[in-house]
């Protein structure tokens, strides 16, 4: 069977994987988008690969010490939290150690995430699922669990939304109109926090820092509103989840990947279009400074 025949013959999974990845569109369109205006991807890439270290510790106590009622997702959560605050104390400490720090943070999560793995013999294919996506995992309580923090990312970003807009353009002019410029920082660090676990859902942890950035960036470079933006990047990430699930299905290829693929493609295509308009009026331009040129020589 195809995709539109397995969709409207309401395959459970199927079904399951796209209100997934509609849930995750939500939050990597609004929290995409003050990443990219703050420029703080490095810091996200940094988050989305500690939380491996929550999860494959929350894994080895899972199937090796008995202890059921925690899950990867739930380590996964905690490890982001923990990331999110210490690379949001160094930021505001230590600026001039900041990218050996997340560097630093980075490779640790990861390193911890790979050691447990190993002590977890069966369960590799499990955190490879995690690793880089599949969405097809995702169950009701997931997906009660991706709406819940959705709701919670909308309500914060609703309250704190202008002064958000404050600490990503200018954080000293911030400071001096009385923003409260670290707490402010460590939310939202937290709400990334927040955003790498739900993608880490539809896309991976490896791939998550695609569907968080890729859809943002192109939403900014078509508009100046950050309102807007978010609601660029929202439909795009939505449409790059879609359009990956039905590439993947028919090509039995992995959702995951697909996914991260298709944002890459079209922020390629977003590129080229955007260089070929810029390119539309540079040789005017360069005409014009030729003919000044011709014309100061002949004046010579």
């Amino acid at each position: 069977m195809n995709f539109l025949s397995e969709l409207f013959a309401f395959n459970p999974f199927l079904l399951m994987a796209i209100l997934a990845s509609l849930a995750a569109s939500v939050t990597s369109g609004i929290i995409g988008s003050y990443v990219v205006i703050k420029r703080i991807v490095f810091i996200s890439g940094s988050i989305a690969h500690s939380v491996l270290g929550g999860m494959g510790f929350f894994l080895w106590l899972n199937k090796r010490l008995g202890f059921t009622f925690l899950t990867p997702i739930q380590g996964a959560f905690l490890a982001a939290l923990i990331s999110a605050f210490l690379i949001g104390w160094i930021h505001l400490k230590y600026r001039e150690r900041e990218d050996t720090a997340i560097a630093a943070i980075w490779s640790t999560g990861m390193s911890i995430g790979v050691i447990f793995a190993s002590l977890t013999p069966g369960f590799n294919v499990e955190m490879m699922n995690f690793l880089f996506g599949n969405i097809l995992w995702v169950s009701k309580s997931d997906l009660y669990l991706l709406f819940g923090l959705d709701l919670l990312v909308l309500l914060i970003a609703s309250i704190f939304h202008h002064r958000f807009l404050a600490i990503c353009f200018d954080e000293d002019q911030a400071a001096i109109q009385g923003v409260p410029v670290q707490p402010l920082y460590l939310l939202l660090l937290s709400l990334v926090a927040i955003s790498v676990v739900v993608l880490i859902q539809v896309v991976g942890a490896i791939l998550v820092i695609a569907l968080l950035t890729i859809p943002a960036a192109i939403s900014t470079a078509l508009t100046h509103r950050l309102s807007l933006a978010m609601l660029f990047a929202t439909l795009l990430s939505a449409l790059f989840s879609l359009f990956g699930i039905f590439v993947s299905y028919q090509a039995n290829w992995p959702m995951g990947s697909t996914i991260a693929l298709v944002a890459a493609l079209f922020y390629l295509v977003s590129l080229i279009k955007k260089k070929t308009q810029t390119a539309r009026f540079t040789p005017s331009a360069n005409k014009n400074k030729e003919l000044c040129t011709i014309s100061d020589q002949s004046e010579q």
